[in-house]
């Protein structure tokens, strides 16, 4: 009986350090073609990176379902004080992946608006980082931010005219508020893509910037919304929403902000020509 000669390695001649090498260079080049959220946090920013790069980051049904759930979280979470929203690479968001329509629209639809309400509502300051293209489910996921910065190059558009979609009214009335009646029709009228400078003068940008000098003035900026009060911006980010606050609503701030003695700290502050510590948290 022959005896059976032992399998040989697969790579002969690769060092355990080169072996190690290469499995994480295999395991980065798989991380890269998935379609995920990522999250990474730094200093009270968290930065939430759509992540499809072989789609220009377009939303997958699981990254819609997932999105909700991971804004609980960081909600709940004390040390996110600002959530930056950007995408990877070189894009924002083309939108939802087509292969999520060929089923059902309706339920894709629906999934994405959940989505978007969730980033609404999430209770602290909400910027999102664009470049590249930030067009249908991505411009949804943009307006749906309290802020939004974008590079010179970015592209903006509301498509579903050429999809033949109804687009959501929830998100309608939401870029009505951003960049008004006319604008908003010309976007969901025609489904054309409107460059930053533009999308800049509508409303529906807050800020340009050279490609290069982008991430660098988001840092800049999460890091000042760090420094102030949670209790204004909160109060803020409600007095501003989309449903005016009622007397009970007034009421509540009114009082939170009495016990809260954010004003006092920042008053001293002021007087004492030393940054503030504010202590209030949500």
């Amino acid at each position: 009986m022959e005896r059976a000669e032992p399998a040989q390695p697969e790579h002969p001649e690769e060092t355990q350090q080169a072996a190690d090498a290469r499995q994480a260079e295999q395991a980065r080049q798989s991380a890269r073609s998935r379609a995920v959220l990522l999250t990474r946090h730094e200093d009270g920013v968290t930065t939430l990176v759509l992540h499809n790069p072989a789609k220009r980051n377009a939303m997958t049904e699981a990254m819609w379902r997932e999105l909700p759930g991971l804004l609980a979280g960081l909600a709940d979470d004390a040390s996110v004080r600002v959530l930056v929203v950007t995408g990877a690479e070189n894009t924002f968001c083309a939108g939802a992946d087509i292969a999520t329509l060929r089923d059902s629209v309706e339920s894709s639809q629906a999934l994405a608006v959940a989505a978007e309400e969730a980033l609404s509502a999430f209770p602290k300051p909400t910027l999102a980082a664009v470049r590249g293209h930030c067009v249908g489910g991505g411009a949804q996921l943009a307006a749906a931010c309290d802020l939004r910065f974008a590079s010179r190059d970015a592209l903006f558009g509301v498509t579903p005219a050429k999809l033949g979609i109804v687009y959501p009214a929830s998100s309608t009335r939401r870029l009505v508020r951003l960049v008004g009646p006319s604008t908003a029709k010309f976007l969901l009228f025609s489904g054309e893509l409107i460059d930053a400078e533009r999308a800049l003068r509508s409303g529906l940008v807050d800020e340009v910037h050279p490609e290069e000098d982008l991430d660098a003035r988001v840092s800049d900026f999460a890091r000042t919304l760090v420094a102030r009060s949670q209790l204004t911006q909160a109060a803020a980010k409600e007095f501003t929403g989309a449903e005016a606050p009622g007397a009970s609503r007034t009421e509540h701030w009114r009082r939170v902000a009495a016990e809260s003695g954010e004003a006092a700290e920042g008053a001293a502050a002021f007087l004492e020509r030393r940054a503030p510590c504010f202590r209030w948290t949500p």
